[in-house]
């Protein structure tokens, strides 16, 4: 008695092949036939591929603003601490000649 050929299924226009011997043992048995097809992309743009490096160029422009920022302020902190340390001391003199850091407030 011949066993009848293995289907002609067609995935995606390919028909896979199943190797006599296996299709025969598993219609023998009676075990399933799996059968494993690679996934085709989907048809179309991926927008993954445009969000992902402008995500990270907008991270990277924040983080700069950032930094920016930081600087600016520390230069103020630091102008505004060497006004008062000057205001504070008042002149500076060396061998007769004297030097004014801060004008005086009258």
């Amino acid at each position: 008695m011949r066993q009848p050929p293995p289907p002609n299924v067609t995935l995606g226009g390919i028909a896979p092949h199943i190797p006599a011997d296996l299709y025969h043992r598993a219609q023998a048995t009676g075990q399933p036939v799996v059968i494993v097809a690679p996934d085709t992309p989907a048809a179309g743009f991926s927008w993954q591929r445009i969000l992902i490096p402008f995500a990270i160029a907008g991270a990277v422009a924040a983080g700069a603003w950032g930094i920016v920022a930081a600087l600016c302020y520390l230069l103020d902190v630091a102008a505004h601490t060497a006004t008062v340390i000057a205001g504070a001391v008042g002149p500076i003199g060396a061998g007769g000649i004297t030097l004014k850091l801060a004008r005086s407030k009258s």
